[in-house]
């Protein structure tokens, strides 16, 4: 019998190497390359009979562009990340930490679309008792959601192409195993087999295939980074699974607009929609304590109000520390060298610590200037003025750049009774808003004047 090659394959990008490497020799991670056995490239006949097909060839001016039609999901904050609703055909890629909300909220869904399509859900790590008791404590209606419990892909697929169903969930895809491929399941050979099988069906079929990933230590979805590519839409869960709070952004959508951020409530009952996550995040601010200020910060297409605290102390070792939750790290040095520079603001002697309340995580620049008033405020000991929101961007020469959607963060905070902003100049509207001062800045130095120094 002739022995089965071995190969080395990368967990994050999925190339392979003949021989075991500390480094992976495609992308460069460390310690990424696992054992597994290669499948003769005569194996698998699907791609054989495909080398004789071909597809007419078309004018990309006599394709007839048609609005993409959207069904909704039945719950508002997943309609918002999916761009809209959930699209005929298309493949969902959900991701987060373990025990986060991943299964709880695809079940509610499966519940409520169960209404008026078919639904099917594909579960490879419970038993059908204990989905059975999970809808139980949902209180869901478990009589609109066909189930089955199945690991082996083949088997998966005759079901779908029996059954028919509108949306079909996978929970999740490292579980899954194809006979095609002789490494085990959740290898990156079978995650990616998988995936890419069950896309094909997708598009072929019109049937919505939402899978499920799992997160690794790292952030990313577990398997090969090919993943991400494959599929039309990326969901990832954020937010501490501690707390009740759960927040789902979409990073990759062919079919709306990414960045998007959907909030919700983890209650007894299951996931709940929040429809003013600002209320939220600020139900524990005081304007009366130094070191807090409130930043207005765009998530996709809505504007949140989210508390910004900074602790700035003296060191006690011979390196000052920084350290950032919910914000850029190598952000935080670059504004504190623009802060000693343009502002005469020292904290090369001091700890500083930085944390955005409520887990959301913050990557855009307009958090500069609430960053730096917050450092200002918690450094001299000094409350900022009350009722106050800030935003914008901060540049290496001190200058205070505009940002995308004032009008919109402006007209929120006001909506949520605040009376003083402080933003870029070139962000101040031509005509007032009710019940809001506009204080609009060109440099760094005249917002530090304003909040400590007048």
């Amino acid at each position: 019998m002739a022995k089965n090659k071995t190969i080395y394959q990368c967990g994050e990008c999925g190339g392979s190497s003949p021989k075991w490497q500390g480094q992976c020799p495609h992308c460069g991670a460390w310690n990424s390359l696992s054992e597994t056995v290669a499948a003769p490239a005569a194996a698998n006949p699907r791609y054989q009979s495909w080398t004789a097909q071909t597809q007419p060839v078309q004018v990309l001016a006599e394709v007839q562009a048609t609005e993409v039609p959207r069904e909704s999901s039945g719950i508002d904050e997943l309609d918002r990340v999916l761009g809209g609703g959930i699209v005929r055909g298309a493949v969902v890629l959900l991701g987060g930490d373990p025990g986060i909300g991943k299964s709880t909220l695809l079940l509610q869904a499966l519940a409520t679309m169960g209404g008026n399509r078919k639904v099917l859900y594909v579960s490879g790590e419970e038993s059908p008792q204990q989905i059975a008791l999970r809808a139980s404590r949902l209180a869901v209606d478990a009589a609109r959601v066909r189930l089955l419990s199945e690991i082996r892909l083949e088997a998966i697929i005759a079901t779908l192409l029996q059954e028919r169903p509108d949306v079909a969930v996978i929970d999740s895809i490292q579980t899954l195993y194809s006979d095609q491929v002789t490494s085990a399941p959740g290898s990156v050979s079978q995650v990616r087999e998988c995936a890419a099988q069950l896309t094909r069906l997708a598009k072929q079929s019109g049937t919505t295939i939402i899978l499920v990933g799992h997160v690794t230590k790292e952030g990313s979805i577990a398997g090969p980074r090919v993943l991400e590519h494959i599929v039309d839409t990326v969901l990832y869960f954020e937010g501490d699974s501690h707390s009740s709070h759960r927040m789902i952004r979409a990073i990759k959508n062919r079919f709306g607009a990414a960045n998007e951020l959907g909030v919700f409530a983890m209650t007894d009952r299951g996931l709940r929609g929040v429809s003013n996550p600002s209320a939220i995040f600020l139900s524990s601010y005081r304007d009366d304590v130094s070191g807090s200020c409130v930043l207005v910060t765009q998530e996709g297409s809505r504007p949140l109000l989210v508390e910004i605290q900074a602790l700035v102390d003296d060191a006690h070792g011979f390196q000052p520390k920084r350290l950032t939750v919910g914000l850029e790290q190598n952000r935080l040095a670059m504004l504190l060298a623009v802060l000693h520079r343009h502002a005469s603001v020292a904290c090369f002697d001091q700890d500083v610590f930085l944390n955005a309340v409520g887990g959301v995580k913050i990557m855009e620049p307009a958090a500069d200037l609430a960053v730096i008033l917050s450092m200002v405020s918690s450094q001299r000991n000094k409350p900022l003025p009350e009722k106050l929101v800030v935003f914008g961007e901060v540049g290496l020469s001190g200058e205070v750049r505009p940002v995308a959607r004032g009008q919109e963060r402006l007209k929120e905070a006001a909506k949520l009774g605040f009376t003083r902003a402080i933003v870029p100049a070139a962000n101040a509207p031509r005509q007032p808003i009710d019940g809001l001062e506009i204080i609009g800045v060109d440099r760094l130095s005249e917002a530090v004047d304003y909040c400590i120094r007048r």
